[in-house]
């Protein structure tokens, strides 16, 4: 399978009055098109911090991130914001949904914005809402669904642009458990059934063994990774992480 993630040398330091504070410290990591990767570590580890880089939010302090061969890190912001809306999907633990439009128009969201054809748009959105077994909710708010619901939606709109990566930031850190298997679930189809390569940041042992490898990192470090071993081997996963970061 090709790369379509390299992460290459990484290491982001955030400046305080005292001293700098190195978030990541030469972080290297591949990701195939189509692989599912979870990325695991506690508060303060350095994992949101290389999703937002990955994510093209923030520069790295040194090395390089190319996502389909071109290296973000090179880009103007303005390239960097246009790359993310086109080649790339995020999914937000708060769903971040637009209370005041349907299920549809927050769908199509990032296509309008982008300047797509609206009634292609409109279609692309049912279709892919229908794929989430949401079809009967197009035309409902967000106030009207459940939370898996809602971030279904959101991850329908993730995909609305075809992206190359999807980035998932806790996806069901709002969700009970019922409802967040229901996210890891459609997140793994989301890998399996269409080749998208997702990366998630989780702390959940039973979300993570829904993905193809899992990432730990430990001050800002990658301390090792686990294989999952698939959906139920949530204990197997916890005492894995427990030794990397013991």
């Amino acid at each position: 399978m090709a790369a379509v993630l390299v992460v290459r040398d990484v290491r982001k330091e955030f400046p305080t009055d005292a001293q700098a504070v190195r978030a990541l410290d030469g972080v290297s990591l591949t990701v195939d098109e189509g692989e599912f990767v979870c990325i695991m570590g506690a508060s303060g580890s350095g994992k949101s911090t290389l999703l937002h880089l990955v994510g093209g939010l923030d520069r790295p302090t040194s090395g390089s991130i190319t996502i389909e061969g071109r290296d973000i890190t090179r880009m103007s912001d303005r390239e960097r914001t246009l790359f993310r809306r086109r080649r790339m999907g995020v999914i937000f633990q708060a769903f971040n949904l637009l209370p005041t439009l349907t299920a549809v128009e927050n769908v199509a969201l990032p296509s309008i914005i982008d300047g797509s054809d609206g009634r292609e748009v409109t279609k692309r959105a049912r279709s892919l809402l229908e794929e989430l077994d949401l079809g009967h909710r197009g035309t409902h708010r967000p106030q009207a669904m459940s939370g898996g619901e809602q971030q279904r939606v959101a991850i329908a709109r993730a995909l609305m642009n075809d992206p190359a990566i999807v980035l998932a930031d806790e996806p069901t850190g709002n969700l009970d458990t019922r409802h967040g298997e229901e996210v890891w679930r459609a997140l793994a189809t989301m890998s399996r059934a269409r080749g998208k390569t997702v990366i998630a940041v989780t702390h959940e042992s039973a979300g993570a063994t829904f993905a193809d490898r899992v990432v730990v990192i430990k001050d800002g470090r990658i301390a090792g990774q686990i294989e999952p071993g698939g959906e139920g081997h949530a204990a197997l996963v916890a005492t894995r992480y427990a030794e990397l970061v013991g």
